[in-house]
Order: structure tokens, then C-alpha cells, then sequence
């Protein structure tokens, strides 16, 4: 069951669509201004956690989990978006129900997805539950074989991350220094590769089913039966028809999360709880 759901999450570098309509923009390649900043100095906010392993999971007593969402763009999904194939490649209604119900949440986009989005980019960089994290440019595989993804060359991989990473800064302020492997895919060569950007891989224990799910009651039995203290859910933003019950089995998977009294954070703050913990 886990094999499947993980190829599933795999499979999501094809295509995507959501409710709602985009706006296709340019791909742009100039580095966003910073607004000047005229009112009283604000303390500065302590640095993410960044630790020098890959990470899997947070503290088992820490009593919290973590809920994370992909936005995957690929060339190919890129140009269905051009076409009008697909709609869109990202579900605001699951944004809508983390803003609902106080809950934080981690995005990790990549950087064409965050180059087809700039403006909802900003806007949810400015939302406080929200956190930004890489997910490399393009979603290609950090190692081969990787479910048919595109593998990037050993001396790109570097590179590649902090490409994205740049992105990222033009249209995130203060994003965190989290990585996640396209695919989940990855060797000791390319964990090397991304510590060396200056970042830490994060990953997950908990496979919420929802890419290619069409029964939200199956994904949210699926988050609250694995879940426990700890743990860092993978989820997407993309919506249909790769993902098109993620916004339906949400609800429900905050509410039986926090009724079992765990509570609901970022990466980071699950990270800066107690050091992380390896598998």
C-alpha cells in the first residue's frame, strides 16, 4: 500500500489542474526589489533549525505534527498550462481551509512553479502559518531510476538547488533552508550534493495517498492512522486531477489530528522543538 502511494506521489511530475483559473505569466528572470522598510526595528527573528542530516521525522515526544504540501511544476506541465490542457496547478481551496482552521503548514515549490505563480507565491509567503521550502527548478530526479522522472546529472545537483533557491528568495522574504527530493529519490552522492547548498533534505513518514485519490475518507484514514508525534505529512497543492481530493480530505485530517491533542506546526518549528530525529 505504501509502494503504491508513493509511486502515486511520484507520478505527479505529469500533469496538474485545480479549481479556479491562473494567470499564465512570463518566465521571469530579474531579481524582485525590496520594499525599504521606513517604520520602528523589529527583533530578529531566530534562524530555521538546519541540521546537517536528512531529516525524516521530528522529536516522538514532541507531540506535534508537521503538514507539508508539494506545488510540483515541470517543463511538461508548463507547457499543458500554456495549451489550456490543464486549468491550473494549484488548489487555493486548500489554502483556504489552513486559513480556516488555524492551521501552519510548509510549502515546498519548485522553482517553475513558483515562476507560473509569482503572485500567489508572494501572497502566501506573507500569510504567517505558511513557510516556503525547496523543491528544486524543475522536479527532476536526484537519482536514477526514479519512476521515469528525468534525471539530472551528478554535477548539476547542486546547482539545481540553488538555483531554485535563489528563486525562492526573489519572491519568498525569509524562506527556510529545507530541501525535498523530487520523487523522494535520492543516494548518499545526492544528500551530499544538497547539505553542500547550504540546506537540509527533509522528507517524510507519512504518505497521505492523496496524489491520484479519488476518496478523501481513504486519505485522511490513511494521515490519521499513520501519524503520530513527530511526524511530517507529504501532501500537494496542485489539485486535480493529480491530486484532486486533498482539499476534501483536509478537514478531516485536522480535525482527528488535533482531537487526538497533537498539535499542528511548521517544519521549523517542529524541527526547533527537540533536535530531529533520523529513522
Amino acid at each position: 500500500m505504501r509502494l503504491r502511494h508513493l509511486i502515486a506521489v511520484l507520478l505527479l511530475s505529469a500533469s496538474a489542474c485545480s479549481a479556479g483559473h491562473e494567470h499564465t505569466v512570463a518566465r521571469p528572470r530579474g531579481r524582485a526589489t525590496a520594499a525599504r522598510h521606513t517604520g520602528p526595528a523589529v527583533p530578529a527573528t531566530p534562524a530555521p533549525p538546519s541540521p546537517r542530516h536528512m531529516v525524516f521525522h521530528g522529536a516522538r515526544d514532541s507531540g506535534m505534527v508537521a503538514l507539508t504540501f508539494d506545488a510540483d511544476m515541470t517543463p511538461g506541465m508548463w507547457r499543458s498550462l500554456d495549451a489550456g490542457r490543464i486549468k491550473s496547478s494549484y488548489d487555493r481551496r486548500i489554502i483556504g481551509t489552513l486559513d480556516a482552521t488555524h492551521t501552519p503548514a510548509t510549502i515546498f515549490a519548485t522553482g517553475m512553479w513558483i515562476r507560473r505563480y509569482p503572485a500567489v507565491t508572494k501572497t502566501l509567503a506573507a500569510d504567517p502559518l505558511l513557510e516556503f521550502a525547496n523543491h528544486s527548478y524543475e522536479h527532476s530526479a536526484f537519482t536514477a531510476p526514479c519512476y521515469g522522472l528525468p534525471v539530472l546529472p551528478a554535477h548539476d545537483r547542486t546547482e539545481d538547488v540553488r538555483h531554485a533557491a535563489r528563486i525562492l528568495r526573489d519572491h519568498v522574504p525569509a524562506p527556510t533552508p529545507y530541501f525535498r527530493f523530487p520523487g523522494g529519490c535520492h543516494d548518499q552522492g545526492a544528500v551530499r550534493a544538497v547539505l553542500a547548498a547550504g540546506v537540509t533534505p527533509v522528507q517524510w513518514d507519512v504518505i497521505s495517498g492523496d496524489a491520484f485519490g479519488h476518496d478523501p475518507h481513504a486519505i485522511t484514514r490513511t494521515v490519521l492512522k499513520e501519524a503520530k508525534g513527530g511526524s511530517i505529512v507529504v501532501m500537494h497543492l496542485n489539485g486535480a486531477p493529480t491530486a484532486p481530493e486533498t482539499h476534501a480530505a483536509l478537514p478531516g485530517i485536522i480535525t482527528g489530528l488535533r482531537a487526538r491533542g497533537l498539535r499542528l506546526v511548521k517544519v521549523s518549528e517542529l524541527l526547533a522543538a527537540q533536535s530531529a530525529s533520523r529513522p
